[in-house]
């Protein structure tokens, strides 16, 4: 299970030829959610010209689905949507509230300002990525362990829940992928005098650089 959303719930508001637009985005689980939030916007924003949205839900972004909200047809919804896909989001619900300001954008001008106050709340927010991680259970001596730091570093690694007895027992959590690779180079690194236990996957949030 790999997929990239929203860091957290947010909003972000900027004002366009006197119109004012917020973004609000949550991260949502079920269309039942994502519609729950829509309703909750638009109680909130009852005063409002338009509440539009979108949102993408599924590891594979299975489900989709848009409104405009008495904007003209694909100026709001479809634009805004087409921000979540290009960053390749999902699990994810954005209403963008507009209070008309007096002057007309355009289709042009509604499009640019739609996705754009999307794309400001995701820049804003920002993007994590959910990915499974294996755990590796490590027992060494303190001798060893004097040197684990050595190890840690050169595989940029982080030790965790490290106890102190007889022995030294720490943890290391590594991507999936990556976990049988990790293991023989401890291996190699202790000359096979080392003890390694799986222990199973865990769920991380790996922040998105967007450059």
């Amino acid at each position: 299970m790999e997929f990239r959303t929203i860091r957290e719930d947010g909003q972000v508001q900027e004002e366009i030829k006197k119109s004012r637009f917020i973004c609000h985005a949550k991260r949502i689980y079920s269309e039942e959610e994502a519609r729950d939030f829509i309703t909750s916007i638009k109680k909130e924003h009852y005063k409002a010209t338009h509440n539009c949205s979108a949102f993408i839900i599924g590891e594979r972004s299975e489900i989709k689905r848009t409104s405009d909200d008495g904007e003209p047809s694909g100026t709001a919804g479809v634009p805004m949507l087409g921000v979540l896909e290009n960053h390749n989001l999902t699990n994810v619900c954005v209403v963008v509230t507009r209070y008309f300001g007096g002057i007309k954008l355009g289709a042009g001008g509604l499009i640019r300002a739609y996705a754009g106050s999307v794309a400001l709340a995701v820049k804003e927010i920002g993007i994590i990525e959910i990915k499974e991680q294996a755990g590796i259970q490590i027992q060494m001596t303190y001798a060893q362990y004097q040197e684990y730091g050595n190890f840690l570093k050169d595989h940029n690694l982080m030790e965790i829940e490290t106890n102190f007895t007889d022995q030294v027992e720490t943890m290391i959590f590594v991507d999936k992928e990556n976990k049988e690779h990790i293991k023989s180079e401890l291996i190699e690194f202790y000359n096979g005098k080392v003890i390694l236990v799986d222990k199973g996957l865990r769920e991380v949030e790996v922040p998105v650089n967007l450059a």
